[in-house]
């Protein structure tokens, strides 16, 4: 048999901190000498704490506002109707150019007066503006926004 042949099963029984020097990890138990991480219950500090001094999500400068992630509503006002009558949605708004994008959600906001009557499909509208179409003998129906088609490309 060769020294290089031999099996040798390793120690594998863990370690047992802090059961007195002559166990291998006594007195300290591997946690160095006194401090903060040497005590129990260290593990259990927030995320960023540093010590006790501010923590640096408290010290970096924050940004001012909300920056919201939904987007706004393009704005048209009643006064801008007149000139429109029958079924009015948003590619009609487009067409006229009252708003720059068909495919965006549209709020209709009470301004000046309404003299046309107008069937108006749209997503919003303020209760003042609903009422003005109404008194013109028009209506208001709520839809959803108009989706994309998408085209195909060939190639």
């Amino acid at each position: 048999m060769k020294y290089n042949d031999l099996q040798v099963n390793r120690n594998t029984r863990p370690t047992r901190a802090g059961r007195g020097i002559a166990a291998g990890k006594g007195k300290t138990a591997g946690r160095g000498t006194k401090g903060q991480k040497a005590r129990t219950g260290h593990s259990k500090m927030p995320a960023g704490f540093m010590g006790g001094q501010r923590a640096i999500m408290q010290a970096i400068p924050k940004l001012k506002g909300f920056k919201s992630l939904q987007d706004k509503a393009a704005v048209v006002y009643t006064d801008r109707l007149n000139d429109l009558s029958g079924k009015v949605d948003n590619f009609v708004l487009a067409d006229k150019g009252l708003i720059e994008d068909p495919y965006t959600k549209v709020k209709v906001i009470s301004r000046g007066e309404l003299t046309s009557k107008v069937n108006l499909e749209t997503q919003f509208a303020s209760k003042t503006a609903v009422d003005a179409i109404k008194a013109m003998g028009g209506s208001f129906t709520k839809v959803a926004v108009p989706q994309r088609i998408a085209q195909k490309t060939t190639e």
